[in-house]
């Protein structure tokens, strides 16, 4: 201040000061000669802060040089702090008194008393920071020649005031004098000035920081006071303001703001202060922030008195954190932390639930936005603002997306343009800004001018928003923000959309897709192809819109009735189109659906000409509801290798080993494969320690290859699929009609018969549904198959190793075993074997032959046999024939049979068994298990029932097993039954079972089963006698019973017919092999016996026992009479050959039936036929076993010795 200011200041009333101006200076008052200060003033204005100052501070805070500057003022009482008063900057730091008095009268009469007033003032108020300056003058010393020395005056002030302080006491020796003394004076003055003030600056901060934290420590008590708390820490601000320690300011501010955010957020989740229900009232004025001003008093005022919004407080506090931060030079931390500021306000007023009008809290962050960066544009030149377009970015954008909120609130973006509710609305909130600020009223760009302007018509807007949406992206763009300038850019499409200028939006979300494929955003992928689809769609691009509705209906981001809505508009599509006349559309399959695998059958994917090709697909269907389809074709690529020669069946066998599976990469629809070749994280835990005592300070995760990761992609690389694909139209197409593709997996089948040998590669697989064809347009991994075709030939050679078993019918006997093998495709291997038991040690021997046109056969047999060994050798032959040749292979195999069997038919009077002997002609023991014996004939009413149904059976070398089943019928049966015998067998040894035998079959027939005539024969003692003896003669009765009427079987030449009445003739015999018996008389006879069932015929003789004891009864023989043939009988008497023993017997048996009886007889046919060659003789025919039933075989009759006891002869049979 200028003393001659404030000397006419004190002759007028005094009024309180109030310095909140940016100039504000520590306050030092000025007492004593008036006249003397104001002469030195100027000086010391200018020498004080040409030094700094070491300035300590309590707390352990760094030391910090300033320069001190004071604002000088005339001493008042009023100056003085008051109790209570917690201003600092009004505060007097420090208190001068000013003399120049040399003379001691005049410091008795006037300067003493003065000095005392002024010390009694102090004193009053507790001030004891003060200082007495004495200035010698040496011109005053010239004018009086009976003044003191200088020592003199200034020791008695320092006894009078200053006694323990005598530094509080300093003499200034002309000060206006340039020489070196005045000099040294000058500078002990300055100082000792500068000390004092420090010292009063330490000591007076340190006081209000402790009072201002105590009163921060109440902040939970009832009753506490934001408001008050931010005055007096503001207060502590603009000291360090006023001391030119902007960062000690600043940071005043930031702890201010950092307690009012938490007292928010703990109001948000339920814990709020009473005083924070001040900031919660409705907000009513919107103008923004104003950072044109160092202090903004009028929201001073309002939160001093408690008056202010939420939004007043936010802007007071950032405005003066601007203004710290400008004289700090950091204006790019102030755009930081606008941005920062404008976000969280939006979100506190949620918090504290303040009502606020619908686009109020727009228009607020429009104009702070535009307010922030024109302040950063006034303090920073063009340069400076170009190159830090990354701090100021942000706050365009935000700007612009507040301004199209406006837009879209006040009817601006619509077609139809605002309405009276929307005019309305506007009105509101051009009226909640107020009138503009006096320092921006003749700006013409102000942010206040902005607002009402682009609010004012749709054209207005128009070109307000696209100026800024324009800045934005190329700010955006040039500092390589790219996705940010595509999020604009989407926003910018949306806006062309809404004024139906879809043109113009493709461009915008064309790029953002692109950039969102490039990184895999999924979400945003998705949502930006629906605005494409609606846009493309408004553009007519049919091709581009069907292909994107594919892509998202197949989406899984989207909600199933709008991937069912995307699917039918590609259905709707091509019903019109079928229905018309439209152009065939071509789109790429991968988004309708995706092929897994393809399977060929045959494996191999080798056929002949003429041979049948089997192509199945697995199809991945990505639509949502099943779709239709007209046709699935593959498209087939022909080719003639130029080594056709090579391509023979056996070289395509050995070079092809595939499966017939081929799996191709799934792939996620939509998206670029580099998107899934992207490395995987590689994260690893990071620790820092303190180096002092190794705690833990901090802890994070650090991803090693994080430039990998967020490496920009190519953007010359095609991320979406290209349209324009092309059908290849070739002559060989697999189709596949009418097929109804499901959602999920689906298989289709094609079929093709091969005409032209060579190599056939699979290019493309299109589905067609109406005029709109899918078309995935390269098949890869390559898929191909072949077609051969080669000259017939015949191969046999061995084969060593095991082969896999085919479905066989074999048909074995003693002396024959055929082998059927089944139908094969050309050129395929049948491969089978045809085991017997053998041991390890036994060769193998094999058979194969080669189809090359028709069939490939390959037969194989196993010899394994000992040479020491008593198995039956079997000599086989296996007969090859070849459609193609005239001759035949016929290819020698001996078989080593390991069981023999045979059977045999049992009765029991009429019931019938059967008996099969299974005879182990090897020198191994088998487990037989599983016998079963069944009937190849049609008659259902035949059962074959086993006697003894056991599972399995031992059965050891040389050793004969048989298996008896009963015959029961409830109906006619046939003449003949054909009956197979069959049993499982395996090694008994633990060492042989592991190998797989087939059953042992034994195929036989039985014929004239059923039981004719029924022998039963009687011996009687003699008359009178009780038992027989021997050497006496007994009668013997054999009586023939007919049990059955006339058969087909009696149908022969011994049968005679005589008016319905039929008779055969039939012949008996009685024999005793055993010499037990002697027979007297005729021992055989014919007889003529009726046909009709219970005929009975009755022959008596006598026969005579020759031992005593049980004997059995003679044996009974009965045959069929037939009359002579002249080819080979000759005529005798009946008598002579009766009684011949060799008489012509017909055998007609089963080769398998085994009677040594019936073959002795053959024998003596043959003899007799030798004797009595060319003579007629009649011919017996015996019967089949069955036929005849000797119900007395085994019987025995008690034989007495005769009288004579002098010879015992006993038979034991």
């Amino acid at each position: 201040m200028d003393p001659a200011a404030a000397a006419a200041a004190e002759q007028e009333e005094p009024q309180p000061p109030v310095i909140y101006t940016m100039e504000n200076k520590p306050i030092v008052t000025c007492a004593g000669d008036q006249n003397l200060f104001t002469s030195i003033y100027p000086m010391l204005s200018q020498q004080l802060p040409k030094e700094p100052m070491e300035w300590r501070r309590s707390y352990g805070r760094a030391p910090k040089m300033i320069h001190l500057e004071s604002n000088f003022v005339q001493f008042k009482e009023e100056l003085l702090p008051k109790e209570g008063n917690k201003a600092l900057l009004t505060f007097p730091f420090l208190h001068i008194y000013w003399t120049e008095c040399c003379d001691t009268e005049v410091y008795k009469a006037t300067v003493k008393d003065d000095i005392t007033k002024w010390q009694n003032v102090l004193k009053v108020h507790s001030s004891v920071d003060w200082l007495i300056v004495v200035v010698e003058s040496d011109a005053k010393k010239k004018n009086k020649t009976n003044i003191l020395p200088r020592t003199s005056i200034v020791d008695k002030i320092r006894n009078d005031f200053c006694n323990k302080q005598s530094d509080r006491c300093v003499v200034l020796s002309d000060p206006l004098k340039d020489s070196s003394r005045s000099q040294e004076s000058w500078n002990a003055f300055l100082t000792k000035l500068r000390t004092l003030l420090l010292m009063s600056f330490t000591k007076n901060l340190g006081k209000f920081e402790d009072d201002m934290r105590t009163l921060r420590e109440k902040r939970t008590e009832p009753g506490w006071s934001f408001c008050e708390y931010f005055m007096v820490q503001e207060e502590l601000a603009f000291v360090f303001e006023m001391l030119q320690q902007f960062e000690d300011a600043l940071v005043q501010y930031d702890e201010l703001d950092a307690l009012f955010s938490q007292y928010v957020v703990n109001f948000g989740a339920g814990d709020g202060a009473n005083w924070l229900t001040f900031f919660c009232q409705p907000v009513k004025s919107w103008n923004g922030l104003i950072l044109r001003k160092p202090i903004d008093m009028e929201k001073r005022e309002l939160i001093q008195n408690q008056e202010a919004t939420l939004l007043d407080l936010r802007s007071y506090l950032f405005s003066r954190q601007c203004t710290l931060l400008i004289f700090l030079q950091r204006p790019w931390e102030v755009s930081q932390r606008a941005l920062e500021l404008l976000h969280n306000c939006v979100q506190e007023l949620k918090l504290l639930e303040v009502s606020v009008p619908p686009g109020a809290l727009d228009c607020w962050v429009f104009l702070s936005c535009l307010e922030v960066l024109q302040r950063i544009e006034g303090c920073c030149d063009r340069v400076q603002i170009d190159a830090n377009v990354s701090h100021t970015v942000g706050l365009w954008s935000y700007a612009t997306e507040k301004l199209k909120s406006l837009g879209y609130l006040c009817g601006l973006v619509s077609e139809e343009g605002p309405n009276s509710e929307d005019l309305n609305r506007t009105v509101d909130l051009l009226a909640g800004l107020g009138a503009e600020r006096p320092e921006t009223a003749n700006a013409a760009q102000s942010p206040y001018k902005k607002l009402k302007e682009a609010l004012s018509s749709v054209e207005a807007f128009e070109k307000h928003y696209l100026d800024l949406s324009h800045a934005t992206i190329e700010m955006y763009t040039n500092i390589g923000r790219i996705r940010s300038a595509k999020l604009v850019g989407k926003d910018l499409a949306e806006f062309y959309m809404r004024k139906k200028s879809p043109q113009k939006a493709e461009v915008y979300l064309q790029g953002a897709l692109k950039t969102y494929l490039a990184e895999g955003w999924a979400l945003l992928i998705t949502h930006t192809r629906k605005q494409l689809a609606e846009c493309q769609k408004h553009l007519g691009q049919i091709e581009n819109y069907l292909q994107t509705s594919s892509l998202l209906a197949s989406d899984d981001h989207l909600r199933e009735d709008e991937r069912q809505h995307f699917c039918q508009e590609i259905l709707n599509f091509a019903i019109q189109q079928t229905e018309g006349k439209g152009q065939k559309v071509i789109l790429p399959m991968n988004s309708f659906a995706q092929l897994q695998t393809l399977h060929f059958d045959p494996p191999n994917a080798v056929i002949h000409v003429g041979g049948i090709l089997s192509v199945e697909l697995t199809l991945l269907s990505q639509m949502p509801i099943p779709v239709q389809l007209d046709q699935i074709a593959l498209n087939v690529h022909f080719s003639i290798e130029k080594n056709s020669y090579r391509k023979t069946a056996e070289w395509l066998t050995k070079h092809k080993t595939s499966n017939g599976i081929i799996n191709f990469p799934s792939e996620v629809a939509g998206f670029p494969l580099s998107r899934n070749s992207l490395p995987a994280l590689e994260l690893y835990e990071m620790y820092e320690r303190s180096p002092s005592d190794n705690s833990l300070n901090t802890t994070g995760i650090i991803c090693k290859n994080v430039h990998m990761l967020l490496r920009r992609q190519e953007s010359s690389s095609s991320l979406e699929m290209p349209l324009g694909v092309t059908l290849e139209d070739g002559a060989h197409m697999l189709k596949c009609s009418n097929f109804v593709l499901e959602p999920g997996v689906n298989t289709v089948t094609f079929r093709t018969q091969a005409k032209e040998p060579g190599t056939y590669t699979l290019r493309q697989l299109c589905m067609s549904l109406g005029k709109v064809h899918f078309v995935l347009p390269h098949i890869y991994p390559v898929v191909q198959y072949d077609v051969y075709s080669q000259e017939p030939q015949l191969k046999v050679e061995p084969m060593t190793e095991r082969v896999s078993e085919s479905s066989l019918l074999i048909q074995s006997s003693e002396k024959i075993t055929s082998i059927t093998l089944p139908v094969a495709p050309a050129y395929h291997v049948i491969e089978f074997e045809l085991e017997v038991i053998y041991l390890p040690s036994t060769p193998t021997a094999s058979v194969e032959s080669e189809n090359q046109i028709n069939k490939e056969l390959h037969g194989k047999s196993k010899e394994k046999q000992k040479t020491d060994n008593c198995m039956a050798t079997v000599d086989h032959k296996v007969t090859i024939d070849c459609p193609w040749s005239i001759y035949s292979t016929i290819i020698a195999l001996t078989f080593s049979v390991p069981f023999n069997a045979k059977h045999s038919l049992l009765s029991a009077g009429k019931r019938k068994y059967i008996q099969v002997c299974v005879q182990n002609l090897s020198e191994l023991c088998f487990q037989l298990s599983d016998n079963n014996l069944k009937n190849f004939g049609n008659c259902i009413d035949l059962q074959l029932l086993p006697l003894k149904p056991e599972s399995q059976q031992h059965i050891h070398s040389k050793q004969s097993v048989f298996f008896v089943w009963e015959l029961k019928w409830t109906k006619e049966l046939p003449p003949s039954l054909q009956c197979q015998f069959s049993v499982g067998f395996c090694p008994a040894t633990s060492e042989e079972q592991s190998f797989s035998l087939k059953p042992y079959i034994y195929e036989f027939q039985v014929e004239n089963y059923f039981t004719l005539y029924n022998v039963k024969t009687q011996i009687f003692p003699p008359s009178g006698a009780e038992y027989c003896k021997t050497g006496s003669l007994c009668s013997l009765e054999v009586s023939i019973t007919r049990l059955s009427d006339l058969l087909d079987v009696d149908k022969d030449e011994a049968l005679t017919e005589s008016d319905g009445y039929c008779t055969t003739k039939l012949m008996y015999e009685v024999v005793d092999n055993s010499s037990n018996w002697a027979v007297c008389g005729k021992s055989s006879g014919v007889i003529s016996m009726p046909v009709t069932a219970q005929a009975i015929h009755k022959v008596h003789m006598e026969v005579m026992p020759l031992f005593a004891g049980y004997l059995p009864f003679p044996d009974v023989r009965l045959f069929k009479y037939l009359p002579h043939h002249s080819a080979h009988s000759m005529q005798l008497d009946a008598d002579s050959w009766i009684e011949n023993d060799n008489l012509s017997v017909d055998k007609n048996m089963d080769d398998q039936a085994d009677s040594s009886s019936i073959k002795s007889r053959s024998s003596l046919h043959s003899a007799a036929s030798g004797e009595h060659k060319g003579l007629p003789m009649p011919r017996l025919q015996s019967f089949s076993p069955g036929q005849v039933f000797n119900s007395s075989m085994s019987m025995q009759i008690l034989v007495i010795p005769s009288k004579d006891d002098h010879v015992l002869e006993v038979n034991i049979t």
